[in-house]
């Protein structure tokens, strides 16, 4: 009986144990099956992570040409330096050769060289024979791979306008960031296999993805040009002394623009060493660099002064209430509301027509025909001529205008408006509309890019920018034209007279606020031919000391950049009377 009841016992135990053996069987398949199938791929996937090593392989920027083929902006060859800690032998040594050739803080290099990473970079843009020299030692767990820097070949021409890339060869100010889905590449890749300790696995195949090179970019910037306008405005900014001296020449039938000077410029292959000396190295602030990168021609505005007088002559032609013939009185003042408002000439310039008014740029004769055109209507046309929008040009960071609510407008505010006072514009804004005055009534869009083309220099597309056409009348543009002619012939603006060539334009000499600062920028505005531009140039010349009149110190600065461009635009000169 007893033996019975322990053999019953044992065959019970044997039963669980074989009922728990199966449930642990059973959990163990149900585990593989779940490994090695349904989580297969993605175990796999990540064996091959801690299997594989990848590096970037760079692409090259796209480059940038004027609009004659000159390389304004390119490539350079230089080399990443990195070390894989895994795989460096002899610490010491790496650190000695790295820190000397590399020219950096040895204390700096141990600490990267010491960090456990799966790759750690050392230095970026090393040139390519210091990169061959330290691949001539054949240190150990040290990469050097192939990489791009950008490459100004000339230097600080047109900085303001083309800007500079980081690191990365990502832009960062001016054209290229403008552009830079254009410009930028696709990098490539190439991953080698390691083994569980990180170490690459020698004769091991690579797998390599390659870079797709970025477009390049065809702008409408004429090398030739833009160097005959930084030379002028680096003349004339030493001359008088000046802050700065801006300079736009632009195709005023279209919108191209051939030149934009800034001056001064800065080194665009060292956009981070500051270009004046008036403050220590050691001091200078990330405000100060802002400041040397900024773009007074599209990044600030300022009170245009009497080259916005084209704008209200415009808009009392477009109005009917002037003729050309129209007399006037100027006693050297003009009495508005309670305000004594004077004119350049004290003395005033006496009885004179409407031609004569814009000829000796009188600010009485201003005020008397912005009375007439009214706030409304001079709003009105000033929107058509595109004050009131940005100009849309293709850089980055474009100012709006600065104008009286409409409603605010009284009529001192509409007497100093009239000839270019409490306002403000940008010097592009006024190229626009003055563009729109003298082409015959067409807004154009204000522009940098031409085409765009492929590795290949094959054109892949033209770039477009918006017109709209008879803002102005005809008649308005031809009569505006007919008078700035003669401001050059027999006005104010003579001092940019060319022998030979055709040119009309208007000086301005515009107090800077405080009024009491006795600050000044003196201005020209003029374009040729006369009877059909296609040269429209602006030149500022911001705070100058001693003589400060735009048609005394500006206007002969446009004179000289034309005897220059003329020609070389393929102008040729005319028989004039």
């Amino acid at each position: 009986m007893c033996m019975n009841v322990f053999t019953h016992h044992n065959k019970l135990r044997l039963l669980q144990f074989f009922v728990i053996a199966m449930l642990l069987v059973s959990v163990m398949i149900t585990r593989l099956f779940y490994i090695m199938v349904i989580k297969s791929y993605e175990y796999g996937s990540a064996a091959v992570v801690i299997q594989e090593r990848e590096r970037s392989i760079k692409a090259p920027r796209g480059t940038l040409y004027d609009r004659n083929g000159v390389v304004i902006a390119g490539n350079k060859a230089v080399c990443s330096i990195s070390v894989i800690h895994s795989q460096v032998t002899d610490e010491e040594r790496v650190i000695k050769e790295l820190s000397e050739r590399l020219s950096m803080d040895e204390a700096e290099v141990r600490k990267k060289v010491q960090k456990v990473s799966s790759r750690e970079k050392i230095k970026s843009n090393v040139d390519k024979s210091v990169a061959d020299d330290i691949r001539s030692l054949n240190l150990a767990g040290v990469m050097i791979d192939d990489d791009y820097k950008r490459y100004y070949p000339y230097s600080s021409l047109a900085s303001k306008v083309i800007g500079f890339t980081g690191a990365d060869n990502q832009g960062i100010v001016g054209i290229e960031v403008e552009y830079d889905d254009v410009l930028m590449g696709i990098n490539g890749s190439i991953n080698t296999l390691t083994d569980a300790r990180g170490v690459e696995i020698e004769g091991a195949a690579e797998q390599r993805v390659e870079p797709i090179p970025g477009n390049n970019l065809v702008l409408t910037l004429d090398v030739n040009i833009q160097m005959y306008i930084e030379q002028a405005a680096k003349k004339v900014m030493e001359e008088k002394n000046a802050k700065r001296v801006c300079i736009i020449v632009m195709n005023p039938q279209n919108g191209e623009i051939y030149g934009m000077a800034d001056v001064p410029e800065y080194n665009l292959n060292e956009p981070f060493t500051y270009n004046k000396d008036d403050i220590p190295a050691d001091e200078v602030t990330q405000d100060d660099l802002n400041n040397m990168w900024r773009n007074f021609c599209i990044n600030d505005t300022y009170e245009p002064g009497s080259t916005f007088k084209i704008v209200t002559a415009t808009s009392a032609f477009e109005e009917g209430v002037v003729s050309i013939d129209d007399t006037f009185y100027c006693p050297g003042y003009k009495l508005v509301g309670d305000r004594r408002i004077k004119c350049h000439k004290t003395v005033g310039h006496g009885a004179e027509t409407f031609k004569d008014g814009i000829m000796n740029s009188c600010n009485p004769v201003f005020m008397e025909v912005g009375a007439r055109v009214g706030a409304d209507n001079f709003y009105k046309n000033m929107e058509k001529l595109g004050l009131f929008e940005k100009t849309g040009v293709d850089l980055p960071g474009e100012a709006g205008s600065i104008f009286h609510k409409l409603e605010n407008v009284g009529e001192v505010e509409l007497a100093t408006m009239s000839f270019g006072q409490s306002f403000q514009i940008t010097p592009l804004q006024l190229m626009r509309a003055v563009s729109a005055v003298v082409n015959g009534g067409t807004l154009v869009t204000p522009h940098f890019g031409k085409y765009i083309t492929d590795n290949n220099n094959n054109i892949i597309s033209e770039l477009q920018y918006e017109k709209k056409e008879g803002v102005i009348k005809t008649e308005t543009s031809e009569t505006m034209k007919y008078l700035l002619e003669a401001v050059i012939s027999e006005g104010t603006g003579k001092n940019a007279y060319l022998p030979g060539y055709s040119i009309g334009g208007k000086t301005a000499t515009s107090e800077k606020l405080p009024r009491s600062s006795n600050k000044y920028i003196s201005s020209f505005i003029g374009f040729s031919p006369a009877e059909n531009p296609t040269v429209l140039t602006l030149i500022l010349i911001d705070e100058p000391e001693g003589v400060y009149y735009g048609g005394t110190i500006a206007a002969p600065v446009v004179g000289d950049v034309y005897s220059n461009i003329l020609p070389y635009l393929g102008i040729e000169k005319e028989d004039i009377e």
